[in-house]
């Protein structure tokens, strides 16, 4: 992807105004992706683009209690080329005062003439900038008004899909993962099934775990296959971050379960109503939450449509028996498939990681 900052005196104005919108926006998703995809606050990018077209401007968040992307893009700024500019942003600027101030008013104080933003906040709390930066003055479009295709539309709301849950969902945002051999086997017909999957596959799903805030697993996954759930390193060493560990189920976690060692906190929710267990994460703000609760759990997720992101780790492995990833879903005909997204592909050593989501496209 080209680097609009390496020609700060291209004139981005030169291409139709969609086309420029695209360029803008592809810049400001990938400064986006550089924050922390945990945590309370949206991963957001932003472009300042002067009005001979020029970039003179760029930021992203880079966490919670740090400038906002708008504030960053600023503050990198010659505030002598603001006057007239065009910002253009990942997310709806914020209009509240919490830790940092308010980027609508930061952005009409420093002359911004123009907001282009490709996602609407759907946070009650910080929305509203939009409305307040038209009634003083500044021109607002969103990124469909202003001509940005629906490829890089879409990819801003897939970015901020996870931190939007709550608002859009009701519940945290979860993610089911399942790692299998070729024919969709999480397990031999003896029941083994340490390791599938290689080394690199395995270590990734560990960074998984730090980005989440809650991991769930079944009963009868703890008391089969006893895992910790902590977030390690190859070396076995524990991430500082750590999520929540949930076990569901009615029957009793053993005194001496690996679940209730290491780092972190865990709790036991005896109950197999999943939805009331991600009302109660959501409740204590957890934002993303990761099924590892082997296939009950994860059929039981599929059937009540609370899966929004699936992660399939496939090693080049065959077994040809033994335990499917996925249980009945009670799906009689191929018109009845619940069809997926592909999100993303990664080759991880010899394995293959598939990241898909429900939701449809927007655009």
């Amino acid at each position: 992807m080209q680097d609009l900052t390496a020609d700060a005196g291209r004139a981005i104005d030169r291409a139709p105004d969609g086309r420029a919108v695209d360029r803008a926006l592809e810049r400001a998703l990938v400064l986006a992706a550089r924050g922390p995809a945990d945590g309370p606050n949206p991963q957001v990018g932003c472009v300042l683009v002067d009005p001979a077209g020029a970039v003179v401007g760029e930021g992203w968040h880079h966490g919670a209690g740090t400038p906002h992307a708008e504030a960053a893009a600023l503050a990198s700024a010659d505030r002598a080329r603001l006057r007239g500019a065009t910002a253009v942003v990942t997310l709806e600027p914020c209009h509240h005062s919490g830790r940092t101030p308010p980027c609508s008013v930061a952005l009409r104080d420093a002359g911004v003439a123009r907001v282009v933003y490709a996602c609407a906040d759907p946070n009650p709390v910080a929305a509203g900038g939009a409305a307040w930066l038209a009634r003083h003055g500044v021109e607002v479009r969103t990124g469909s008004r202003s001509g940005a295709s629906p490829h890089v539309l879409d990819r801003a709301d897939r970015l901020l899909e996870p931190w939007a849950a709550p608002w859009t969902l009701g519940r945290p945002w979860v993610t089911g993962k399942t790692a299998t051999s070729l024919d969709g086997r999480v397990a031999a017909a003896d029941g083994t099934s340490r390791w599938i999957t290689g080394a690199a596959a395995r270590a990734h799903a560990h960074t998984v775990r730090t980005a989440v805030d809650a991991i769930v697993a079944g009963t009868g996954t703890v008391l089969t296959d006893d895992p910790a759930l902590t977030a390690r390193r190859p070396d076995g060493s524990h991430h500082a971050r750590q999520p929540v560990r949930v076990v569901v189920g009615r029957r009793a976690v053993p005194p001496d379960a690996a679940v209730r060692r290491g780092p972190g906190t865990w709790r036991h929710a005896a109950t197999h109503d999943l939805a009331a267990v991600l009302d109660e994460l959501g409740k204590d703000g957890a934002r993303r939450v990761l099924l590892e609760g082997g296939p009950t759990l994860l059929g039981a997720a599929l059937r009540a449509g609370l899966v929004d992101e699936l992660h399939a780790y496939l090693a080049p492995v065959l077994l040809g028996a033994g335990t499917a990833a996925v249980p009945d879903l009670d799906i009689a005909t191929l018109a009845q498939a619940q069809r997926w997204h592909t999100h993303e592909t990664h080759r991880l050593g010899e394995d293959v990681l598939v990241v898909a989501r429900r939701t449809e496209r927007k655009h």
